[in-house]
């Protein structure tokens, strides 16, 4: 069988893991795709890429495919999400003096109360506290506006939030840069070992299942190859159930450390991948149950209303400007019918709704489907708000 090449742009991180492994694995050629990874280091060189034909799909940043299609900071360039790679598995990382401040050093934290002491610390500080996130359309950024705001912080008048590539983030808090960075594994436990930082949260603790990484296609590109964007999902879809497969883990682990790919340790990418994170240098790996949420419950599923919450939070950081139009652009960005129609032939469970109320689950929950049973779990944010896409005015009245 001759195989269609397809060329995916990535950066090193854990989250870019099916990718990864659908080629190394081998589920991509079974579809009939030779899958050509290439890494870069930083998400404009990704986007780039995508953008100007150099690749045909991209690991990608969820909020940066909403800003590329709405024509946010350059020209509307439509893409298409039919595939969510992972919910979760950032952290917040702070030097280890401020940690000391506001949380028990080593230890998981709990969310609100970390959050009102860093806003005590953010008043006696005799600067601005500045923080980095990978890039100023990413889950990154807006799940730590969204952790701050709740805690009493505004984001555009208390700190100060600057942007840091994944791979420099520990080197940003080393050399004094940043006080705080919002990032992606391995890059926290980069930091935490070489001494540089403390964890102080995690983002399934301010979001529980909250959208993060995404494969991302150009809307032509995707709608006039079905078959090949189908195939791929389903590549995607088998990686993601090999990825939750313990007796995989050593392997997964030493895959994805590889020169070509994460270029690091494979004992630090391992806490990630296993829900053990160490939090602070000299500490024990703690238990981070859902830290990076992955295949279980519809995980890869591309929910309409996660779209929407992110515009919503991109309209509460004054990126975008609320309007009708620009809502249903940005929901249409995530492609649920095609994640249906790829993976319909493999006898899934498939959600039978698009959109769902975002953090109103407490606690399992049977959901309608077209096909399957289907469970799933909390998805709760911190501040116990929950999120109704039906009424983005409502939620941007009451929220700030």
């Amino acid at each position: 069988m001759s195989l269609i090449p397809f060329r995916i742009g990535f950066l090193p991180l854990v989250d870019a893991a099916l990718p990864i492994l659908a080629r190394e694995l081998g589920f991509a050629e079974e579809e009939g795709i030779d899958l050509i990874l290439v890494r870069d280091m930083s998400w404009a060189t990704v986007a780039d890429r995508l953008l100007y034909g150099h690749s045909d799909a991209a690991h990608l940043l969820a909020p940066l495919a909403i800003a590329t299609t709405l024509g946010l900071g350059r020209p509307p360039a439509a893409l298409s999400v039919p595939f969510v790679l992972g919910l979760n598995g950032n952290a917040i990382t702070v030097r280890p003096d401020l940690a000391a401040q506001i949380t028990t050093v080593g230890q998981p934290g709990d969310a609100r109360a970390v959050g009102l002491r860093l806003a005590e610390a953010v008043e006696t500080s005799p600067r601005k506290l500045r923080f980095g996130v990978v890039h100023r359309y990413s889950s990154h950024d807006y799940m730590l506006r969204y952790w701050l705001r709740g805690s009493g912080i505004s984001p555009e008048t208390d700190v100060e939030i600057v942007t840091v590539a994944p791979p420099f983030a520990a080197d940003a808090l080393s050399n004094g840069e940043i006080d705080g960075i919002c990032v992606g594994e391995p890059w926290n436990s980069v930091a935490v070992d070489r001494g540089v930082g403390v964890i102080v949260a995690v983002t399934s603790q301010i979001w529980l299942r909250g959208v993060e990484k995404v494969l991302a296609m150009r809307t032509d590109r995707m709608n006039a190859d079905r078959e090949i964007a189908n195939a791929l999902i389903r590549a995607l879809y088998r990686a993601g159930a090999a990825f939750v497969q313990p007796e995989r883990l050593d392997a997964i682990c030493d895959i994805l450390a590889r020169p070509e790919y994460l270029d690091n340790s494979a004992a630090l990418i391992r806490g990630a991948v296993s829900d053990q994170i160490t939090y602070a240098k000299g500490f024990a790996p703690v238990p981070t149950p859902d830290f990076m949420f992955q295949h279980r419950e519809a995980a890869n599923f591309p929910w309409v209303s996660q779209a929407a919450w992110l515009y919503a939070q991109m309209c509460l950081a004054g990126h975008a400007v609320a309007n009708a139009q620009d809502y249903v652009r940005a929901q249409g960005v995530f492609r649920p019918d095609s994640y249906r129609a790829a993976l319909r032939p493999l006898g899934v469970p498939l959600p039978g709704a698009s959109s769902k109320l975002e953090g109103s689950i407490d606690g399992p929950t049977g959901v309608g489907t077209t096909q399957g049973r289907l469970i799933l779990g909390p998805d709760r944010f911190f501040d116990g708000r929950s999120f109704d896409p039906e009424d983005l005015m409502g939620y941007l009245r009451t929220t700030g």
